[in-house]
């Protein structure tokens, strides 16, 4: 394996669209959402250590997930965690990363992956990254994979690229927040709008460069921190300082100012598995379109659901078609699939009505 490729898992994430499943104590990437016989973050570690040496692979996730993390990922060092004191957004997360990594290895070269992403052709994955790897270093570019739309999809930022024939890699013309519907369409038959998968890959050289130029008070912050990084005092000094960065994304800190910018259109499909609907296309499903995970069901005139309970559980339903049925403990969720991007908005009533413990 080259010894220079770098990885950093963003597993920080509560995945609050999966309730009741995923919560604030216990999220979605430490679940087996496809019934594969690992977790999410388990099965994209594994795909990673198929090219990336697993010694080079981070973690990036919330000090109240570092047990998870350890328990999960067996055999990795506790030095390989790294741990966000408070919630800050990707920015400062991807920053203090990166710093541990140029301080280690000047000449890294770091992919940023999501832990909780479906990605079914794994040999195409290490084939596109590896392509992405070649060309951080031979240019000074941040690279993004962006996946090619199927449908006009509302729920996913786009990558506009700039269209050139004969070459693989494009050079981004701008990312598009998320579009309504109507937009969606006219970005899919224009051709050149790819969904933004959040996947990243530069040299650590490239993005410390680029924090430092258009980020320059967060660059100051951190470099502050260089001679103790990677040492036991380094848990002391982000204690002191993170909660002094903003609260800001990797895309409007750095991605939305640099020029050098550049786009692979993903060769393997994809899913963010963001809500119980990704999930849903993932599955297989019975005769009539519904997918069941771990429940023995007695269905009749019930199409196009998903169903998730415990082991064994006994699931009757008459008459209900297109819903999400949930059986966790003592919550039980049945909710339309139509209206899944408000599920988060639910907790804020569940919290209030009926306490933090349930979310």
């Amino acid at each position: 394996m080259n010894e220079n490729y770098y990885a950093v898992l963003m597993a920080g994430g509560v995945g609050s669209r999966f309730w009741p499943l995923s919560t604030q104590n216990y999220p979605k990437q430490f679940h087996d959402l496809l019934g594969a016989g690992q977790t999410l973050i388990q099965k994209t570690f594994s795909r990673l250590n198929k090219f990336i040496p697993k010694e080079n692979i981070l973690i990036l996730t919330n000090e109240r997930y570092k047990e998870l993390v350890l328990e999960q990922l067996n055999g990795i060092a506790e030095e390989q965690v790294v741990l966000e004191p408070e919630r800050r957004n990707t920015a400062p997360a991807i920053l203090y990363a990166s710093l541990k990594i140029l301080k280690k290895n000047p000449n890294a070269l770091m992919l940023v992956a999501p832990s909780d992403h479906w990605i079914e052709d794994e040999k195409a994955f290490e084939k596109n990254i590896k392509r992405c790897f070649r060309e951080c270093e031979e240019r000074e570019v941040l690279m993004t994979l962006g996946v090619k739309p199927s449908f006009p999809n509302t729920g996913y930022g786009y990558i506009e690229f700039k269209k050139k024939s004969g070459v693989d890699i494009k050079k981004v013309r701008q990312f598009r927040e998320k579009p309504d519907y109507e937009t969606a369409k006219i970005f899919l038959t224009k051709g050149n709008f790819l969904w933004n998968a959040g996947i990243f890959v530069w040299s650590v050289g490239s993005i410390v460069k680029a924090f430092e130029k258009f980020q320059p008070e967060l660059y100051q912050l951190f470099a502050k921190g260089m001679k103790v990084y990677n040492t036991q005092d380094e848990a002391v000094f982000i204690d002191g300082n993170y909660t002094n960065t903003p609260d800001i994304s990797i895309d409007y800190a750095i991605l939305e100012h640099a020029k050098n910018i550049h786009v692979l259109p993903a060769g393997f499909d994809w899913n963010d598995l963001g809500t119980w609907g990704s999930l849903y296309n993932e599955l297989g499903k019975d005769g009539n379109q519904n997918a069941i995970l771990n429940a023995k069901t007695l269905l009749t005139n019930s199409n196009r659901n998903i169903i998730k309970t415990g082991p064994g559980k006994i699931v009757v339903m008459e008459g209900l078609n297109d819903y999400i049925v949930v059986d966790k403990d003592e919550i039980l969720l049945i909710y339309p699939k139509e209206k899944e991007q408000d599920i988060k908005n639910v907790l804020v009533s569940v919290k209030q009505k009926l306490g933090d413990h349930l979310i």
